[in-house]
Formats: C-alpha cells, structure tokens, sequence
C-alpha cells in the first residue's frame, strides 16, 4: 500500500485494510473466527506488535474496545452479520462511555447467500446497528475498501463514536452450499 492508502502491486484488499490499521496505530484485534477476515486474522496473529484476541463471543470486543480506549490503545471488532445481534445491549455502552468503536462485518445473508439461516441477521444488521447509534458505512467492491475503512477510522477514533464497516458478500463472496 502506498503512502496515501492506495493499494498496490499484488496486494489484496484485506492485506491494504491490515497495513492501514496498523498505520494508524490499531494494536488490537478482537474477533470472532471468521473466513470473512481470514487474512487479517492471520496478520495480526504472527504480528508480533499487536494483540489479537479471539472472542467467545462478539460483545466481548465492545468491552475489549471501550478497555483499549481507556488504556491509550486502539482495538478493531471483527465480526459475522450474525454476530452484530450478540451487541445489541453492549453496543449502548458506547453512547454512555464516549468510547470510540470500530468494527468491520463480513456480510451473511446478502448477495449470493444460499443459507437460509443467514438472512434474518444479514438483512437486520444495517438497521439494529443504527437503531443503536452505530455510523454504518458500507464497501461492495475491492477499490472501496480502502476509501471507506479510511472514512471509519477518522469518524471513530476523532469522533469517539461507534462506526461499522459492512463488507459485503459481493465484495468477501457467497459461500457455496
């Protein structure tokens, strides 16, 4: 990835989004497994200057964040559409706790899905993280991603608010059944 975030060469989109949290000082990542964000799971464990954390559940890393905050650290939530719903009462914490919160979802129940069980929370997500004061922004193609998680990390960490990236299935793929 180039200086001004653009990414380069060979460089995949999930690799340019690792490279810029790092850049801007994200030492912790807080997940639930996921193939959706594979790579960067796989980053930031062999990455020797970084926490990462997996979760037993997804409201775990609204806790995990608001402790980064308090600590002088920043922490990234990855997470599933069908996790967002495990947040729900957590995710009012950040009003009442002026924390800022960044998480990014890989999509289920979008375009392609073929699992039924996938589509009530993948349709519901953009709405119950807004019903919940979460900034929702949202990337469908590899040349968004960079410009978009940009555009999270000033809004969460300058603001303190919570924001979500939504990854979609059209950008991370239906899984096939």
């Amino acid at each position: 990835m180039s200086e001004h975030g653009e990414v380069t060469g060979n460089a995949t989109w999930p690799d340019a989004l690792y490279d810029l949290l790092r850049a801007n000082d994200v030492t912790q990542f807080a997940y639930v497994p996921d193939a959706g964000h594979k790579t960067m799971i796989d980053r930031s464990l062999a990455d020797p200057d970084v926490h990462s954390i997996s979760l037993t559940t997804e409201e775990e890393g609204v806790a995990l964040a608001a402790g980064a905050d308090l600590g002088g650290a920043r922490a990234v939530l990855l997470m599933q559409s069908s996790g967002a719903g495990n947040c729900i009462n957590m995710l009012s914490l950040t009003v009442g706790g002026r924390f800022p919160l960044l998480t990014f979802i890989s999509m289920r129940g979008d375009f392609g899905e073929g699992n039924p069980w996938q589509f009530p929370m993948g349709q519901a997500t953009q709405k119950v993280l807004e019903a919940m004061n979460v900034i929702v922004l949202r990337a469908d193609h590899p040349n968004e991603v960079i410009d978009v998680a940009k555009a999270a990390i000033t809004m969460a960490y300058q603001s303190g608010l919570a924001v979500a990236v939504l990854l979609s299935q059209r950008l991370i793929g239906a899984k096939k059944f």
